[in-house]
């Protein structure tokens, strides 16, 4: 008897130890781009809604609010901002159900006169139509929903140009006298990445940072000028940015040492891998790890001949026979070849991905864009360089 009397005292007291632990509701992920931080959370059945506003009321803190209290009759709920804090107190009241995260709904489009490339990037198949000269192809985009600064290190930028649609402002020239785009070459990569006409990220703001003379040439303190200047200004903004820059030459550890602050500040950087058929580890900035480094494919699922290759190369895109805007005029055009003309494929895909998913990481946008990219479809590619084509995704 004195045996079962201490074993029942035991179990009462570790009783409480082993008592169910609190209900956390969960937290329903958005499947698609978000709003961050805004969520709608539903009630159980029964419960008052104005208690439970009230308790959060007190909770809040200074980054969360209530945004809709609806009827109780339509939804025994409310939206709200909540800060991960906020979020993780409400979803173990015992009044909360569920908790979804916000999707973002809207306008999707069809450009029926796009070139080429957006509608390659667009499908995982090859382009029936082999006319690269063609404006006939299709492109199906979705409005963004989060702002995003393009930064086009280059010879400049025709900022009145009409695809820019007032998105094109003037940001810097590294170039002594030289304040506008007397080249194309800028003007032509910006067209690309965000014009309403030839470009990917047709919302996109497109900043002009002139580090290339008209003359297409610039040197190392001029074009880590420029992105000294585009860290800053991008910080200043307060929105995701992205780098797009279209040049290259001899291994330099100073400009490398520039392309890799502007990561470490938060921007993606899309490089070309070059056009002389050999290495890009051997050239700069291509070579620099952490940037995201651009060969440049044909209409017909190959290498271009002139495109760089190797280890660094982190995906191709269409740059061979590439249409887009051009200086002269606010209407002009050029079709033009090159990893130049991928590589602002590339920052277009970046700014579209941060306009509907919201900012991420470099390495992070870096690892999606990959993902979203259709392996094996190109012929040529070189023995250690992979063989993947840009692909936008949703």
């Amino acid at each position: 008897m004195h045996f079962s009397f201490a074993f029942a005292a035991l179990a009462l007291l570790v009783a409480p130890a082993l008592a169910a632990p609190a209900v956390t509701a969960s937290v329903h992920r958005a499947s698609g781009p978000k709003k961050q931080d805004h969520y709608i959370i539903k009630l159980n059945s029964g419960v008052d809604k104005k208690n439970t506003i009230k308790w959060l009321k007190e909770h809040l803190d200074s980054s969360s609010g209530i945004t809709f209290d609806y009827d109780s009759h339509f939804l025994n709920g409310f939206a709200a901002k909540l800060s991960p804090e906020t979020l993780e107190e409400l979803a173990k009241n015992k009044d909360v159900a569920s908790i979804y995260e916000e999707n973002i709904f809207s306008i999707n489009t069809v450009q029926t006169n796009a070139p080429w490339g957006l509608q390659r990037i667009t499908q995982t198949s090859k382009l029936t139509s082999q006319n690269a000269n063609a404006l006939t192809y299709t492109y199906n985009y979705t409005d963004a929903t989060t702002p995003v600064n393009v930064y086009v290190l280059d010879t400049g930028v025709n900022t009145a140009h009409v695809t820019f649609e007032g998105r094109a402002t003037w940001g810097y020239s590294a170039i002594s006298g030289q304040n506008s785009d007397g080249h194309g070459h800028g003007t032509h990569c910006a067209g690309t990445a965000v014009g309403s006409l030839h470009g990917v990220a047709k919302d996109a703001n497109v900043i002009a940072v002139k580090v290339l003379s008209n003359s297409g040439s610039g040197s190392t303190s001029q074009i880590i000028s420029g992105i000294n200047w585009t860290i800053n200004d991008c910080k200043a903004s307060g929105r995701p940015c992205v780098i797009s820059m279209s040049l290259g030459g001899s291994k330099d550890t100073t400009l490398d040492a520039g392309i890799q602050k502007a990561i470490d500040a938060g921007i993606f950087v899309a490089v070309a891998a070059g056009n002389d058929n050999t290495n890009a580890q051997n050239t700069s900035p291509a070579r620099v790890a952490a940037a995201f480094t651009v060969g440049a494919s044909t209409i017909a699922d190959a290498r271009a001949s002139f495109s760089n290759y190797g280890a660094v190369v982190d995906i191709f895109a269409p740059g061979q026979n590439v249409i887009s805007a051009w200086i002269g005029s606010t209407t002009a055009t050029n079709n033009i070849s090159g990893t130049s003309m991928a590589t602002p494929h590339v920052a277009g895909v970046a700014a579209y991905l941060l306009g509907q998913r919201g900012a991420m990481t470099p390495a992070a946008l870096s690892s999606l864009i990959k993902s979203l990219g259709v392996s094996n479809k190109l012929t040529g590619i070189p023995s250690g360089t992979v063989n993947l084509l840009l692909q936008r995704g949703n």
